[in-house]
């Protein structure tokens, strides 16, 4: 999972991008970079968070009226330097590209690129893949007299050939601006748009939230499949040529996206607060009696109050956050995972002590970030723990980019619910029904195959074996 930007108009797009990157920093915390494009591709990218990879100075050089940005959280590849976004080739002429997802047939496409144009690969990360890809099927047109359709043939094809989930940025050096998703839409991308003084300023995104920032008005959401090109001079070209049934990744409104964003017509909080209602409902079948309901900050912030709200239980805040530690979910192993939950957060004693607490926490992936939470409450007073997931029992491996890629590491996949109470040390434990998930979103076709095992893309068992080996070699780095 990682977060894209891209700016195109009349202005200068640099400070805008660093600071709408800012705004995604929640999506990856590996890496970021910006290009940006004035008749030759400037580029800076580097290891760790934008305020520390980018500098005043770096303004000055990354001119240009079209850009694009990224931040990373690597799943797959390395998290070297060299795998950082976005990537950038000179052949059949300048692309540039970022993109937010996980190419799943990357060991075959890896293959056939060397095999039918002989490109080796200098890096891991699957945007190479993609970008390779394009610029593959590209150099098949009349370059001299590329149109519009040629391009969106062009993304067809790469839609046709990659498997998996992606949204993709684009700069196709003085031709224009592109943006494009995978058939099923599994990874989200909006459209914005804002009146300047020398003209209309478009922006694309994973989330709405660096729109609000940076003064752009969501125009749209693309749908999947959907195809979006921006020629020289302003013009917009608009087509969905490859279209499956949406998929749309339901953890984005459980955990990754941010609450005050907006994603298919659906601010984030709200949804949270929706999804509370049948967790508060199984809490009540479950005869808890909890004193207080406490969040994991902060994705859990609205399930809590949700859930508090339905039961007439006070919330209260009970674990303090550090605000400059990241996300523990996106760290690169359980250890640094661990050792950050404890820096992280800090129970407040007055508020949990003698009381029978109800925790919520988004998700229970491996169990160990859970039982270390449960541990923390405990030997600081609370009498009782019951822990409430707001997610269903994660069971499958995630192969569209979240870090869940080893189905060993699930706990959920070899335990019972009394086996993962047990695990964590709660009193009690509460997940979400998927069934009661999947009424929530009878109107929205989503993707639950880290709930179900059913990929919406379809997988093979060798796919599988590939994935989960490129993620362990991924880990020992």
């Amino acid at each position: 999972m990682c977060g894209i930007l891209g700016i195109c108009g009349k202005n200068e797009v640099a400070g805008e991008l660093i600071n709408g990157l800012i705004a995604l920093q929640h999506r990856g915390q590996d890496a970021a970079g910006v290009v940006t494009f004035d008749g030759r591709f400037r580029m800076k990218k580097g290891l760790g968070q934008v305020n520390s990879v980018f500098r005043s100075k770096n303004l000055a050089r990354l001119q240009g009226n079209c850009g694009i940005g990224h931040v990373r959280y690597a799943t797959i590849g390395s998290t070297d330097v060299l795998d950082a976004q976005p990537h950038a080739v000179n052949y059949p002429f300048g692309l540039a590209m970022v993109h937010n997802g996980n190419v799943i047939n990357f060991m075959q496409l890896r293959k056939s690129l060397y095999e039918e144009n002989h490109r080796l690969l200098e890096t891991s990360n699957d945007v190479a893949l993609i970008l390779y890809s394009f610029a593959s099927e590209l150099e098949k047109k009349n370059l001299k007299k590329l149109t519009v359709k040629d391009i969106f043939d062009t993304v067809e094809s790469v839609q046709q050939r990659v498997l998996g989930a992606y949204s993709a940025i684009s700069i196709i050096a003085n031709r224009g601006f592109l943006a494009f998703t995978d058939p099923y839409g599994i990874r989200p991308i909006v459209m914005g748009e804002k009146e300047t003084e020398k003209g209309i300023q478009y922006a694309f995104a994973s989330e709405t939230t660096c729109f609000d920032y940076l003064g752009y008005k969501l125009k749209k959401n693309l749908e999947p499949g959907e195809i979006v090109f921006i020629d020289q001079k302003g013009k917009v070209y608009s087509e969905i040529r490859h279209r499956e049934d949406r998929a749309f990744c339901i953890f984005e409104y459980i955990y990754f996206a941010r609450e005050d964003s907006i994603i298919l017509d659906r601010l984030v909080a709200s949804e949270r607060v929706r999804m509370a209602k049948p967790l508060a409902e199984r809490i009540r079948k479950a005869k808890l009696d909890p004193d207080i309901i406490i969040d994991v900050p902060t994705s859990s912030y609205f399930f809590a109050s949700g859930i508090a709200e339905e039961l007439k239980i006070p919330y209260r805040r009970g674990l303090a956050k550090n605000h400059h530690i990241g996300r523990s979910f996106i760290t690169p192993n359980q250890e640094q995972r661990e050792l950050m939950v404890r820096q992280k957060l800090n129970p407040i004693r007055d508020v949990i002590k003698g009381k029978k607490v109800a925790v919520v926490d988004d998700s229970i992936v491996r169990g160990t970030t859970s039982a270390r939470l449960v541990s923390l409450l405990k030997s600081n007073g609370a009498e009782k723990v019951y822990f409430i997931s707001a997610a269903p029992p994660i069971e499958h491996p995630c192969i569209y980019g979240i870090d869940m890629s080893i189905e060993q590491e699930l706990i959920a996949s070899h335990s019972s619910l009394k086996k993962i109470q047990k695990a964590i040390g709660a009193d009690a434990l509460v997940y979400q029904s998927l069934d009661d998930l999947k009424e929530l979103y009878k109107d929205l076709h989503c993707c639950y195959a880290c709930f179900s095992g059913e990929y919406p893309t379809g997988v093979t068992e060798e796919m599988m074996k590939e994935i989960a080996q490129e993620k362990m070699e991924s880990d020992r780095v």
